[in-house]
């Protein structure tokens, strides 16, 4: 347990890092001189880090090992945190937080890749759903933390915040993880990059898990970057009713996860990835419907609940098998992994507000979208797999 609770917290860390600050941004610019566009390069620069990171720590682990490159990544994660708290300008903080992005992305590419290493198909799963679930939350409840501690601690104490935060890693990282890929299976994945990444491109398997679980995640960006606009614009709740209704969802995905984490035991993964996808297609697509016909306000929030529940069936079981069918390349299999992931997340966010801040058509259709592609994936990759 508590290695998987070491695993869970570096899982929490990008989303930590990039939300808990965000109630900030305009002391920031007032502080350093700057504009908002300014100030929003600093979250810019740590997801460019964060991505490329995940790319080159992956294969980098399957080549040196676990333990070293994350104990490396943790202490360059507390370095660069530090520079970031005191930065006397804006270059200097954004310049850190690329640095903090980076060293940030080895926590949560290697996690992954330790548990493919030590467990396989339902312990997997179900060390992949609890880790994940913990992952999933942090984006929903570092915003309201940072509201919170806006006011007392100021921009540059969330920042002290987040370097904390990487001291913890650093320390759990030190005490709890040990290292799970062998030398004599390190000789054995060749170059140090190339063949890495080569074998999981040719995993078909893996790609149609891998995309079921990054379409999901996007599902789950476009309802976090939309809520505020949905829930305070268009169905008129205030700021602390907005917060209980996004902790309610919160609660839910929590509690789901959990469900899931045991029902591994008697259902079979991939039956659960199938049922919650359902339930997810269902919930989004009627969440459209809701909005075409006009329906009453409290219907979206049931729509919406649904749906981000759903998202505690999918995430960490498709994980799973995805990283079950490149178990030798676990480190290369969770860097594109992680990278599809993020840059799904990109794409869909800005999305959200493409029709202005009183609708909530757009979100619906993107969150629908995200969901119904997942879907397919799955279709497609079942109906190959009958047709061979």
């Amino acid at each position: 347990m508590p290695l998987l609770l070491t695993l869970a917290l570096l899982a929490a860390f990008a989303p930590i890092a990039t939300d808990l600050y965000l109630p900030g941004f305009p002391a920031m610019a007032g502080d350093l001189g700057s504009d908002a566009s300014g100030v929003q390069l600093t979250l810019t620069a740590f997801l460019a880090g964060l991505a490329v990171g995940q790319l080159v720590m992956g294969p980098m682990s399957d080549r040196l090992g676990r333990r070293g490159p994350l104990i490396g990544s943790a202490l360059l994660c507390v370095a660069a945190g530090v520079v970031s708290a005191t930065a006397p300008t804006l270059g200097v903080l954004v310049a850190a937080r690329v640095v903090q992005g980076f060293a940030g992305a080895g926590g949560m590419v290697i996690g992954r890749a330790v548990i493919a290493d030590l467990l396989t198909g339902r312990a997997a799963a179900r060390a992949f759903t609890i880790m994940l679930t913990v992952g999933g939350v942090a984006p929903v409840l570092a915003p309201l933390v940072g509201g919170l501690l806006s006011e007392p601690i100021g921009w540059r104490g969330m920042l002290w915040t987040v370097t904390g935060l990487c001291c913890v890693m650093l320390v759990a990282v030190v005490a709890v993880v040990p290292e799970t890929r062998p030398r004599s299976v390190r000789d054995q994945t060749g170059a140090p990059y190339l063949v890495s990444v080569r074998r999981v491109l040719h995993s078909r398997g893996y790609w149609s898990h891998t995309g079921v679980f990054a379409l999901s995640f996007a599902m789950m960006m476009a309802y976090i970057s939309a809520s505020p606009f949905v829930y305070q614009h268009v169905l008129g709740l205030t700021e602390v009713q907005y917060g209980a209704a996004f902790g309610v969802n919160a609660v839910g995905l929590i509690a789901n996860g959990a469900l899931v984490s045991r029902m591994v035991d008697v259902v079979e993964p991939e039956r659960i990835v199938g049922a919650s996808l359902a339930l997810q297609v269902t919930a989004t697509v009627g969440l459209v419907v809701l909005v075409l016909v006009h329906a009453p306000g409290w219907t979206y929030a049931v729509a919406i609940f649904l749906a981000v529940l759903s998202n505690g069936g999918i995430m960490g079981t498709s994980a799973s098998l995805a990283m079950g069918r490149v178990r030798e390349v676990a480190g290369a299999g969770s860097a594109i992994m992680g990278f599809s992931q993020f840059a799904l997340g990109a794409v869909v966010s800005p999305l959200v507000g493409l029709g202005g801040i009183g609708s909530a058509l757009v979100p619906a259709v993107v969150m629908a979208t995200a969901s119904v592609g997942a879907a397919l994936v799955r279709g497609l990759a079942g109906s190959r797999r009958s047709a061979a």
